[in-house]
């Protein structure tokens, strides 16, 4: 017995060697890596920490520089880690050659060249002086990193493009931009990473010159032959236009390297030659985003991390004056090319924020030159330490000046569009429902907020688990899909009953509603949460995650004769979201079906809209307005109703227009002070995020705004102490 438990003390032992730092085992270094990529973004997602910002954290803690989980051999040039690294580097300067929107820098040609002109040459004469003189880094290096300086990259694209601005005259502008500016800053990374040994002189130049002419004849006059007669030949191998691409890929970044000059530069053009050839909303472009989003790219940033020297962040207080300085003069130059675009062009200040705030960020271009420079051994790791500092704070910076600009701008566009309800044909309900039992309620009140015109109005589906029992849970559900038929014919309405799988509800709901084309999903409302869910997101965030459209979260214990009024509860700017007639057609409906009041808790502003609407679609029913400035107050006021009040309130998704603070916190507040009210929660329709420059989307000015808004309302309070003083 006591030879059988040293045994097992014996290879528990061994199996804890497995685990010493630095780990050993590749297998287990990739599984470790994969699990940070995997949970990294959903822990961190809690804390509103963008994924790109929490694998470079991930990257630093487990380093060979930090706690020296992943030793130096991992990350030498032999080293594996080093090559997904490398893939993932190329894979990003590919992305951003095959992402860029020619067409919408065709449309505003000129004012993109000066725009960008401006937002390279500014950054570069700004900087080149302050590395070499205030920094005192030699000529070489002082050119890179203010070269550094005038790269940016769209981190804050997707905030445009779900406020439904990304077409107007500032954002193309700054599109056309970063096209200017990243291939100028790689132009000046081929002659540096062409020199000799960091002396550029004639012959220098003229065997770049030779070397490049080739390189370009074969990427932009072989290649693309190539590449139309492969997709062309093979339209139905789809999985072979994936490997095509790659292949293309690393050729294009061997030629470079052939040429004498970086092998990203090489990537950065493949992705231009490729950009006409693969549309941005096809599956290959699906694809292509796909792996390199969950695996290529994460192993980069992670490998960025790595190198960051933590003890020279914490001894040395020079790291933090050069991160202070590159981040100042970043961001300086950058705002100075938008203001003197807006003084040429005569745009308004709103326009220049928002190509200010587009182009201050500095992310995948820049860790790619900086990447390289390292390894060139022209930069040193003051100045890597300094640059993931920039990055941090020029993403989260770029995000927030855009987040404000944006609201701006729409609503300056949107006191001009007309006012018109939602087209007949643009109406249908997806209600998702499992059974009759328990939904009655939620099936009459589709009814009652249903144009009796619209053809084929209504869409009860159910999502059953995927799993080996999924086939006979469909056929269970028959039974089901009779009763919801049986339920309607009563109120004479036309309804598609179905059921369909898929690994969660949510995804199911979120799918059917676009292969639908439904406007509004409505749902019966479960607030119940266990630990898991908290940690990973319950239902209702996972569903406002993953379906754009307009969500009516709905709670309904007494029939609808028990309502006399509905009282309708708005965020400031709910009016300028791009579904505000939707939602609110339907609740007028409500209101008219069952002969009740309405009393709008909502500003100024978003209530002239409303009563605008209710004049324009004729409504007959009596309407006032209680002026409130955050549905905070409203609280107060619904108390002292009573049950016979119907609740229904407008929030938002997080980095809409009209979300605000302390608004994921609210509807458990409102459920626990008004549980016997009958509710809906409206969330309204997202607008979906533009394919192109996507990657970027986690990136937010949640952190920054959070504490900019609680400085504002601090500042509110202590003012109106300071009043109700002055008036005893």
């Amino acid at each position: 017995m006591r030879e059988l438990i040293n045994q097992l003390l014996g290879e528990f032992e061994h199996l804890l060697g497995k685990f010493s730092l630095p780990l050993q085992n590749q297998i287990l270094t990739f599984s470790l890596l994969l699990l940070i990529i995997l949970l990294s973004p959903i822990i961190l997602r809690k804390f509103r920490i963008p994924a790109l910002i929490g694998l470079i954290i991930s990257g630093v803690i487990i380093g060979p520089k930090g706690l020296n989980v992943i030793g130096e051999s991992l990350l030498s040039s032999s080293g594996w880690v080093k090559l997904f690294s490398t893939f993932g580097l190329l894979y990003i300067m590919f992305m951003a050659g095959l992402e860029l929107d020619m067409q919408e820098f065709r449309r505003y040609r000129n004012k993109s060249i000066v725009f960008g002109v401006l937002t390279f040459f500014i950054p570069l004469l700004l900087g080149y002086p302050i590395c070499r003189y205030a920094l005192g880094l030699n000529e070489m290096a002082s050119l890179l990193t203010a070269s550094m300086f005038a790269t940016h990259t769209l981190v804050a694209y997707p905030i445009v493009s779900k406020y439904g601005i990304s077409k107007s005259e500032a954002v193309a502008i700054a599109i056309g931009g970063t096209i200017l500016t990243d291939t100028a800053v790689l132009i000046i990374l081929a002659v540096i990473s062409g020199s000799d040994n960091g002396e550029i002189n004639t012959n220098v130049l003229i065997h770049l010159g030779i070397t490049l002419t080739i390189f370009s004849l074969i990427m932009f006059w072989l290649v693309p032959i190539l590449a139309r007669w492969f997709f062309s030949k093979l339209e139905s191998e789809k999985s072979s236009h994936y490997i095509f691409v790659l292949s293309i890929l690393f050729f294009a970044a061997f030629l470079a390297e052939a040429a004498g000059i970086e092998s990203i530069i090489g990537a950065f053009v493949a992705g231009l030659v490729l950009n006409r050839l693969i549309p941005h909303t096809s599956a290959l472009m699906n694809r292509i985003e796909f792996i390199g989003n969950s695996l290529f790219i994460p192993f980069f940033l992670i490998s960025v991390g790595m190198v960051v020297d933590v003890k020279a962040l914490v001894q040395d207080p020079w790291a933090w004056a050069i991160a202070g300085i590159l981040t100042s003069f970043a961001i300086l130059s950058k705002f100075s090319a938008a203001w003197i675009t807006q003084l040429i062009f005569k745009m308004t200040g709103t326009e220049r924020q928002v190509m200010f705030g587009l182009s201050t960020a500095h992310a995948a271009a820049t860790l790619a030159v900086i990447t390289v420079g390292y390894e060139m051994k022209i930069l040193s790791i003051d100045i890597v330490n300094g640059t993931v500092i920039l990055i941090l704070i020029t993403s989260m910076t770029a995000s927030f000046v855009t987040e404000i600009a944006g609201k701006k701008l729409l609503i300056q566009q949107s006191k001009n569009e007309p006012l018109e309800g939602p087209a007949l044909r643009s109406q249908h309900l997806l209600v998702a429902a499992n059974e009759l039992k328990g939904n009655e309620l939620l099936l009459d009140f589709s009814i009652l907020i249903t144009d009796k015109k619209v053809i084929n109005p209504i869409s009860v589906v159910s999502v059953l688990d995927n799993d080996g029992e999924a086939e006979k849970r469909i056929r269970r559900s028959r039974k089901h899909m009779d009763d919801f038929i049986h339920h309607y014919s009563a109120g004479e309405i036309s309804v598609q009953a179905m059921a369909t799988i898929d690994h969660n509800f949510s995804s199911g709901i979120s799918r059917v509603s676009k292969e639908l084309v439904a406007d509004i999903v409505l749902l019966n409302d479960d607030s119940k949460l266990n630990l898991l869910k908290r940690l990973v997101g319950d239902d209702r965030e996972h569903l406002l995650d993953v379906c754009e459209k307009t969500v009516f979260f709905c709670q309904f214990d007494h029939s609808f004769t028990h309502y006399r009024e509905i009282v309708v509860v708005c965020p400031p700017l709910a009016q300028v979201e791009t579904s505000f007639n939707q939602w609110l057609e339907r609740i007028f409906r409500m209101a008219k079906e069952l002969n009740c009041s309405v009393e709008i808790l909502a500003p100024q502003e978003t209530f002239d809209k409303i009563n605008a609407y209710k004049q324009f679609r004729k409504f007959a029913f009596d309407m006032k307005h209680t002026a409130i400035s955050h549905p905070d107050e409203a609280l107060q006021l619904l108390e002292q109703k009573g049950n016979e009040t119907f609740l229904v309130s407008v929030f938002a998704r997080k980095g809409a227009v009209s979300s605000f603070i302390g608004m994921d916190l609210l509807p458990s507040r409102m459920e626990k002070q008004l549980s016997g009210m009958d509710r809906i929660f409206i969330y309204p329709a997202q607008q979906a995020v533009d394919t192109v420059f996507g990657s970027y989307d986690d990136m937010n000015a949640g952190p920054i705004g959070v504490g900019v808004e609680t400085i504002q309302q601090l500042s509110k309070e202590v003012s109106g102490i300071f009043r109700k003083q002055k008036k005893k």
